[in-house]
């Protein structure tokens, strides 16, 4: 019996995000599917586990912990693991940062724009453009500051890789070309090279499923 339950859906950024997490930890883990159209994540049976009524949500049978927020359960599952935390206190931190910095401009304009392209969300013209200015933006400077770096934070894949990668790895459903981004397209193939490395339309299954 699987010790984690993950509730999501599949083409969520942040619900993949954890799924990541799970397979290149070779983590079994149960998974629940929240049907969004149809309104479960406001049900008051996941509001339960997740009060902000967002996917995705983890149960961790063992410790009887329920957490919500990608970053906050990346965190969790480097202790629970042992995996991906960084080598020291102070790359944790770093890779807090990372964490913190992928939730701003570069997850707005990188998953709004795939919203509207695959027909997700709906926008005024202008805002598509803004939001794609918005992602090109965030993909430019995720560019610069990967100059010499082989992974975000320290000399081996951390959480930061992990959760920046679940953003930047839509970069393709939203139509962006990351052919002016050599750095960025370099690293992605390295976490697309770890080992369990699941692919954003491969992770997640689109129905409930037993581990």
């Amino acid at each position: 019996m699987a010790r984690y339950t993950l509730h999501g859906i599949f083409a969520s950024g942040p619900a993949y995000r954890v799924g990541l997490m799970f397979n290149l930890t070779n983590t079994p883990f149960n998974y629940v599917h929240v049907d969004l159209r149809g309104g479960a994540h406001k049900a008051p049976d996941f509001l339960a586990r997740n009060r902000f009524g967002q996917v995705p949500a983890l149960e961790d049978s063992q410790t009887g912990f329920v957490l919500c927020q990608s970053c906050v359960i990346l965190d969790y599952l480097a202790d629970e693991t042992g995996q991906f935390g960084g080598a020291s206190r102070a790359e944790r931190l770093r890779a807090r940062e990372w964490q913190l910095w992928g939730a701003g401009n570069l997850s707005t304009g990188i998953y709004r724009t795939r919203g509207a392209k695959l027909g997700f969300a709906k926008f005024p013209e202008a805002v598509v453009e803004a939001n794609l200015q918005t992602a090109l933006a965030g993909l430019k400077e995720l560019n610069t500051l990967l100059e010499g770096c082989t992974w975000l934070v320290g000399n081996s894949p951390t959480i930061a890789d992990i959760d920046i990668y679940a953003i930047a790895g839509y970069s393709a459903q939203a139509g962006i070309d990351l052919a002016p981004f050599p750095n960025l397209a370099a690293w992605l193939a390295r976490v697309e090279a770890l080992p369990g490395f699941k692919s954003v339309t491969d992770c997640l299954p689109q129905a409930s499923a037993a581990a």
